[in-house]
């Protein structure tokens, strides 16, 4: 979820991995940072052997998800 900030900024978080969040001062900023904040998640849900939620696959076959959209401030 890619939420603006009343202070400004905007934070993402993950539904299905509530452990990862990250933010940025621009939506473009935030997106680009998901990957490395999806990678500590990842490194987290490892090194404590947490298993992954059932909900979240990964296909190493399958195509990369692109994200494109517009996000406006009230």
């Amino acid at each position: 979820m890619l939420t603006p900030q009343p202070e400004g900024g905007f934070t993402i978080t993950s539904p299905v991995l509530p452990e990862m969040i990250t933010e940025g001062d621009t939506a473009e900023e935030a997106l680009e940072n998901v990957r490395d904040a999806l990678a500590a998640t990842i490194e987290i849900y490892e090194d404590l052997g947490k298993p992954f939620p059932a909900e979240l696959r990964f296909d190493p076959q399958s195509a990369p998800i692109t994200f494109e959209g517009v996000v406006t401030q009230p």
